[in-house]
């Protein structure tokens, strides 16, 4: 399984950005995805989550309200809504996939695929 991760940017505090991540693969449907993100300096971040064939979501008290998750199985793709964006949500952002539920979701080491990563800056 690949995972290639897109749509970070540039933005000033307050805009949008929608990130993308395209599995190859019929993983989408039937894994749990993960966001996180790692900011220059500190350890990874979960961020949220799609769980197994979309039966639920979860996210961090940092973004909860700002960020949705949703996953196109069609599309093979997970994104991630970033709406109300602040400084402190600069960071490289990582997808990630396992093929079933862990009450550890929100570890990274839960994860058995990673994406590459995409850069999101947010100005004040």
């Amino acid at each position: 399984v690949q995972l290639q991760a897109s749509g970070g940017g540039s933005v000033q505090a307050g805009g949008s950005l929608r990130l993308s991540c395209v599995a190859s693969g019929r993983v989408v449907n039937s894994s749990v995805m993960g966001w996180f993100r790692q900011a220059p300096g500190k350890e990874y971040e979960f961020v949220a989550v799609s769980l197994w064939a979309g039966t639920g979501t979860d996210y961090a008290d940092s973004v909860k309200g700002r960020f949705t998750i949703s996953r196109d199985p069609a599309k093979n793709t997970v994104y991630l809504q970033m709406d109300s964006l602040k400084p402190e949500d600069t960071a490289v952002y990582y997808c990630a996939a396992r093929p079933d539920y862990s009450d550890s979701y929100k570890y990274t080491s839960a994860y058995n695929y990673w994406g590459q990563g995409t850069q999101v800056t947010v100005s004040s």
